[in-house]
């Protein structure tokens, strides 16, 4: 086992690991950190706690001492040069008419580097607002060009949950999100109901996927002609978490609704699911015909190396 401190960067910015060495901290305490950049401020997510040493990538950097009064004092002088930076430069984008949109600034607590973070369109040439950064501020000029997600991220807001946006409260990084997660949870595929303020898919999506996912290889799909205690019907609607299904039984010129735990139906035929392992199948097919080919490649390579 192994003593760590997890610390953050920037509010809501990815933790990283660091050796306390000798040092006791708190969440929330503010601690000066070795980086490859030279010493930096950071806050502590995570206070000493001891980790299986197989989930740190070693070496880890050390935590040189918890802030004092002068530290937090110049962290406070970064934080206001960050403010004048801001409007210098979106002062300079608009003079030069540059068609991007500055979102936030970062000034490295060791002075060594200034960052502007921005949103556009496409690709900017931004040499001569370099330039003009460089000799204003002494010092060395990062420009990153960052998407609309972390945009919002940096910006904070609320969600139409009336929560604060999860990108702004507690999500570390972003994940892949499908317009397959959504239909998948029956959702409207309105894209004003499932986009989120960054005009993306919603992150939320994400968090079910994985349980609708299982449940929906168990369960019969709408059409499937299943066998229940009242006769055999055709299903019409499913209720996936809750298991249970709505079955159409027809007698003569007249139907009935029934729901229908999973269990107590059987499946007869299901149309949606033999077209389902029909593709699969096909897949499978296909990609056991590339290996074949790989395979055979590989053998011509070796027999022209003569191995």
């Amino acid at each position: 086992m192994k003593n760590i401190v997890g610390v953050r960067f920037r509010r809501l910015g990815k933790i990283y690991f660091f050796d306390p060495q000798y040092l006791i901290t708190k969440k929330g305490d503010y601690v000066i950190v070795d980086t490859t950049d030279g010493e930096d401020i950071a806050e502590v997510a995570i206070p000493n706690r001891k980790i299986d040493e197989e989930k740190i990538v070693e070496p880890l950097k050390k935590v040189i001492r918890i802030a004092n009064s002068r530290d937090m004092n110049h962290f406070e002088e970064c934080k206001n040069k960050e403010k004048e930076a801001f409007e210098y430069c979106n002062k300079k984008i608009k003079e030069l008419d540059m068609k991007m949109n500055l979102t936030d600034v970062e000034y490295k607590f060791n002075n060594t580097k200034l960052l502007f973070f921005f949103t556009a369109d496409g690709r900017i040439d931004f040499r001569d607002l370099v330039k003009d950064l460089a000799a204003t501020y002494k010092t060395r000029i990062e420009l990153r060009q960052i998407g609309v997600r972390d945009e919002i991220k940096r910006i904070g807001g609320c969600g139409v949950c009336g929560r604060e946006l999860c990108c702004c409260s507690f999500l570390n990084s972003f994940e892949t999100v499908s317009i397959k997660m959504a239909k998948e949870q029956n959702l409207s595929l309105n894209l004003s109901k499932i986009s989120g303020n960054c005009g993306r898919l919603m992150c939320c999506l994400k968090y079910e996927s994985d349980v609708y996912e299982e449940k929906l290889s168990r369960l019969p799909h709408i059409g499937a002609i299943v066998k229940t205690e009242d006769g055999t019907g055709e299903i019409d609607n499913v209720e996936t978490l809750a298991e249970r299904v709505r079955v159409k039984i027809t007698s003569g010129d007249n139907f009935t609704y029934k729901k229908y735990s999973i269990k107590d139906i059987t499946v007869i035929k299901d149309a949606v699911a033999e077209q389902i392992e029909a593709e699969n199948n096909e897949e499978l097919e296909e990609l056991e015909r590339l290996e074949e080919l790989d395979k055979g490649d590989l053998r011509k390579e070796s027999e022209e190396d003569g191995i």
